[in-house]
Formats: structure tokens, C-alpha cells, sequence
């Protein structure tokens, strides 16, 4: 065989057992280098009389119309997976965001409806821990394995605060429930690993504030092991509504308090801001100046261990007054869409938008 030819050959060949590799599940999500960043995309829709985001309302239209509009490709499209719809793997969903040659990050929200503020009847983390779910967190596991390539997931989102139900408020009060929280993560951390799904990659998620700011209740308290979790993730919003008068602060000021304690209980982690946002509305924080304080922050590395940040995209019902609607979405907002073009713009050589897999 020529010497050209047989080079050829052989990269042709390297090229066939990468593309293997990766569908062999074998594949993981590598950070950037460590002066970019990666961009998530977060799309739940608007919430109506008739429609309450289940936080899967993206489409592959969607992705396009928002890249499209901040000038840059994204790295992964998060979305929630609800148990109260579906116990089955969303193999659709995840095929059609490989198709974009993204990263499918998963919420896996073991939930019996949106509505938070309460405890969990169905899937409690008691019935979690004694495996009343374990044939359907097997099969679930099976059919990602299968799927053959990178998945980032989450359970138990933002344990340190008391809307979810996985929160200690409602699994035994500040002495049993964070140690019941790890138990239930760990749970299903270890019984989806025994089905072979490596190709999940874990992210344990949390609030930068804890609610209630109570000592068993520090995010801390939470933390499964760091052989539990790939990478960390934290949420840092601004007002959320038109009416708020708490949180108005910077993301500077949420992280001032939140990275070290991360970097601290989670050393060498990657750190992702899984969540971050800001209400169009609010009257005492403009939405544009915010996200363009919290884009310059992020560019200049400031904060070294993170790796990527994902604006929530939705808007929902507060009340039954119309101004009172929370509307976050980007695209809705011409100051706030310059905000991000601009920003990706200028900083474009720090952003990775294609996932580095090894």
C-alpha cells in the first residue's frame, strides 16, 4: 500500500473507532481550556392559564432561534425529565439534541407535579431509599446506556432550598433529613452505575443561599461524596419576579459567599452555574445591566474552577395580575439580547461551543 494512501487509511480508521468510542458510552465531557467557558441552554417556555412549563418545552427551533440571536453555539440543552409524565428514559429528546452535536443535560425530577413548597407523596425519599423505584431507575439506566453517548445529569436540584421536596424541611427536619437526601442520591447514583450507564456524567446541583439559612441546612450538610459527582453546579439568580425585593444582589455578591465553600467541600471539581437569571421586569434591578455585570464577571476569570453557565429561559405565573408575570426569556427583551451578543462578541474567543469529549 502507497505511504499517502496508507495515511489515509489509518486516519480514516481513527476517525471510525473515535466516533465508536464516544457511541460506546465510553466517551466523557471534559472541560474547556481553562480560559473558556462553555454555554448551556436552558428554554422552558411561558407559562398561561392553560400551560405550566414542565421545563421540556424546548424544541430544535428553539435552540437555533436563541443561537441565532447571541451570535454563538451552545454546549448543552438542559432540560427537566418528570416522573408525574413519564418513568421512562426521554430517548427522543436526547437523540434530537445529539443530532445538534450537543450534550443532552438531564434534571431527573423524581416529582409528582410543578408545584413546589411541599412534601412528596409519591416519590418521597424514603420510598427512594428502600427501593420502590429501583425496577424503574434499572430500566431508566438500561435505555441511557444504550443511548450510547455523553449525558449530563442531575438529581435532587438545589437540596438546600425548601421548595423542592427533597429538601430536609421535608424528610425528617434538620436531624435526618440531609443525611437522608445522601442516602437517596447515593441510591441512585449506585444502582445506575450498576446497570453500566458511564456514559452518565453527575452533577450535583445547589442554591448559592441556603433556605432556610440554618446550619443543618448549609449546602454542605448535602453533598454525597465526591465520588458521587463529576462535576458541581450552583444556581445564582436575580429577582425573579416583578415584585421582588430580595436577591437583587450581583452575581458577584452570591459568589463571593458560595465559591469558596464549593471549592472547599468539592476541591478539583469542575463548577458549572447551572442556573442563572434575571426577572425583565423587575422595578428595582434591570435586567440587561445585571446579566452584563454577571457576563463580564464570568469572562474575566474570576472565578477559575467554573466552566460554563446556562441562563433560565422561561417566564410563569405569579398571581392572577398579568404584570406580575415573571418573564426571563432573553428573546424577549432587545436591551437584554444586545447585553448577550455584545458580550459574546467580544469575549468570543472564551467561549468552547463544542463539547470536548475524550
Amino acid at each position: 500500500m502507497p505511504v499517502l494512501i496508507r495515511k489515509i487509511f489509518c486516519r480514516s480508521l481513527l476517525a471510525l473507532s473515535c466516533v465508536a468510542y464516544v457511541h460506546a458510552g465510553r466517551a466523557r465531557i471534559l472541560p474547556p481550556p481553562s480560559d473558556k467557558l462553555y454555554h448551556g441552554f436552558y428554554w422552558g417556555g411561558v407559562g398561561t392559564d392553560e400551560h405550566d412549563p414542565t421545563e421540556h418545552d424546548v424544541t430544535p427551533q428553539d435552540v437555533g432561534h436563541y443561537e441565532q440571536a447571541v451570535g454563538k453555539q451552545t454546549a448543552w440543552v438542559y432540560f427537566s425529565d418528570n416522573w408525574f409524565e413519564s418513568r421512562k428514559f426521554p430517548g427522543a429528546m436526547c437523540s434530537w439534541i445529539r443530532d445538534l452535536k450537543k450534550i443532552p443535560y438531564i434534571r431527573l425530577m423524581l416529582r409528582s407535579n410543578v408545584d413546589q413548597g411541599h412534601s412528596e407523596k409519591t416519590f418521597s425519599l424514603q420510598k427512594i431509599i428502600a427501593g420502590d423505584f429501583d425496577a424503574d431507575l434499572r430500566a431508566w439506566a438500561r435505555d441511557a446506556k444504550n443511548f450510547g453517548s455523553p449525558i449530563l445529569i442531575e438529581w435532587g436540584t438545589e437540596p438546600n432550598g425548601n421548595w423542592f421536596s427533597w429538601n430536609g424541611k421535608w424528610n425528617g427536619g434538620a436531624k435526618e433529613g440531609p443525611a437522608r437526601y445522601v442516602a437517596g442520591y447515593r441510591h441512585i447514583v449506585d444502582l445506575m452505575r450498576g446497570e453500566g450507564a458511564d456514559n452518565l456524567q453527575w452533577v450535583w446541583h445547589v442554591n448559592w443561599l441556603d433556605e432556610p439559612e440554618e446550619n443543618w441546612n448549609r449546602f454542605e450538610n448535602y453533598f454525597p461524596g465526591e465520588n458521587y459527582c463529576d462535576w458541581v453546579a450552583l444556581s445564582a439568580y436575580g429577582p425573579t419576579t416583578p415584585m421582588t425585593r430580595d436577591g437583587t444582589e450581583s452575581l458577584a455578591f452570591k459568589m463571593h459567599d458560595a465559591y469558596p465553600r464549593l471549592t472547599k467541600i468539592a476541591p478539583g471539581k469542575p463548577i458549572i452555574i447551572a442556573e442563572l437569571g434575571c426577572d425583565l421586569h423587575n422595578r428595582h434591578v434591570d435586567a440587561a445591566n445585571w446579566a452584563k455585570a454577571a457576563l463580564e464577571n464570568l469572562f474575566s476569570n474570576r472565578w477559575p474552577a467554573v466552566i460554563g453557565f446556562c441562563w433560565w429561559n422561561e417566564g410563569w405565573q405569579n398571581d392572577d395580575r398579568k404584570k406580575h408575570d415573571t418573564d426571563m426569556i432573553i428573546l424577549h427583551d432587545v436591551d437584554l439580547t444586545r447585553v448577550f451578543r455584545d458580550q459574546f462578541a467580544q469575549h468570543g474567543d472564551k467561549i468552547q461551543e463544542t463539547p470536548i469529549l475524550k
